[in-house]
């Protein structure tokens, strides 16, 4: 795979190696410099950005398989030392999605949402998802080139699929996008952050209730059914959370995918070749480039509950961890030459959707739209290119989910 670690200058002087972290990647698909003498200790300790907390790095493959699974971590918020890298403000802490949860809290919550998300419920969505999928494509191909794919498709696509599904107009598209950006995109500030919070939650709060007066033919109506059928009883809290969830975790993640899967295919010609003349390669692909890319690399924070013995060093009950799965999906025990893109290899081991009972409930969701995007781009568009170097776009450093700012392209 074209790393450009060589060309980019990135180096790992002792400036970098005091510098706070999240560190900076070599290129879009190389870990920072920093990642080597860490994944050699397995377990580090690092300070962060903004908050200055001081927490812990756990960089193995099975490490944190292991710990992900380990009833002495939580994944609350409102624990003091829970590893935000950036100032919270109190909003962050009151755990706005079953993704904060633990247990048997974590387990209900999670079991109702799931009804939503069978892969049988996702399967449906196919047909409507080519179609906004050609939609999209449409609307770039009416366009002069140079065109921003990030703008134009990458975020649009899931967003209105996300919309489409909860029932949401198309006339608050650009609001979610603008949201989703201040409180995933890593240039906010803390009150930017504070007011989109409070915007977005006042809007969820309206659509629920709106849904309950009014119901139609969308997941949010349908999980209200769902639920009465079943017998479960459901609270607003579990709708507003449900709601959050997908709005953050089902757009911002799969349009940061969508451009960076597709620029890592144009610096990859012999794979993309491989893709254009074998269809069946598409899946397979779809696990090669999320691993590749990693965009939840810091996304995935625990807080240990009791101290935590691994290769001799101890967790205090406590401390804040983060399990970086950008060093673990680098792991040359479980994928051979893992700084190159294998599209072959289409191995599901990766950490792209996380581990454990917190795994990705919207993974088959984000697999079936990055299937049918890469199926459809390149048929339709097959002089596409990038219209400006790869190494001058425009990087999400120090994000939530990590991305690109823009992809310029042309070619038709």
């Amino acid at each position: 795979m074209t790393t450009h670690a060589a060309e980019s200058g990135t180096e790992s002087g002792p400036e970098q190696q005091s510098a706070t972290f999240p560190y900076t990647r070599g290129c879009p698909f190389t870990p920072p410099p920093q990642y080597t003498e860490m994944v050699e200790e397995d377990v580090s300790q690092v300070t962060l950005t903004g908050s200055g907390l001081r927490i812990w790095t756990v960089t193995g493959y099975e490490t944190i398989r292991k710990l992900l699974t380990d009833p002495r971590v939580s994944a609350s918020r409102k624990h003091a030392n829970f590893p935000f890298y950036f100032i919270a403000p109190p909003e962050y802490r009151t755990e706005t999605s079953f993704i904060g949860y633990d247990g048997k809290e974590h387990a209900s919550t999670r079991r109702k949402a799931a009804l939503t998300f069978t892969n049988r419920q996702v399967q449906r969505l196919r047909p409507r998802i080519e179609e906004i999928v050609d939609e999209h494509i449409d609307k770039m191909l009416a366009m002069e080139p140079p065109v921003d794919m990030h703008r134009v498709f990458s975020l649009a696509v899931p967003m209105t699929v996300i919309c489409e599904l909860l029932g949401i107009p198309q006339d608050r598209h650009d609001f979610f996008i603008k949201h989703g950006t201040a409180l995933l995109g890593g240039h906010s500030s803390t009150e930017e952050r504070q007011a989109a919070i409070v915007e977005v939650n006042a809007y969820v709060e309206e659509l629920i209730q709106l849904k309950k007066r009014e119901p139609g033919d969308d997941l949010l109506s349908r999980a209200m059914a769902d639920y009465e059928e079943s017998g479960e009883a459901y609270t607003d809290r579990d709708l507003f959370n449900m709601v959050r969830l997908l709005m953050n975790g089902g757009h911002e993640t799969t349009a940061s995918q969508i451009s960076l899967g597709t620029a890592c295919l144009l610096e990859n010609p012999d794979q993309l070749e491989l893709l254009r003349n074998d269809k069946s390669l598409v899946k397979p692909a779809v696990e090669e480039l999320v691993r590749i890319a990693t965009i939840g690399d810091t996304a995935v924070p625990r807080v240990a509950l009791e101290d935590i013995e691994i290769g001799g060093k101890v967790i205090p009950k406590g401390d804040g961890i983060l399990c970086l799965g950008l060093a673990a999906n680098r792991d040359p025990e479980v994928f051979p030459e893992p700084e190159k893109l294998i599209i072959s290899r289409g191995s599901r081991k990766h950490l792209g959707f996380g581990h454990g009972v917190h795994h990705c409930i919207g993974a088959d969701l984000a697999r079936l739209e990055l299937e049918l995007v890469w199926s459809k781009l390149f048929d339709r568009i097959p002089g596409l290119k990038l219209a400006k170097p790869f190494l001058e776009i425009g990087r999400k450093e120090g994000a939530v989910i990590y991305g690109l700012w823009e992809l310029p392209v042309e070619g038709w």
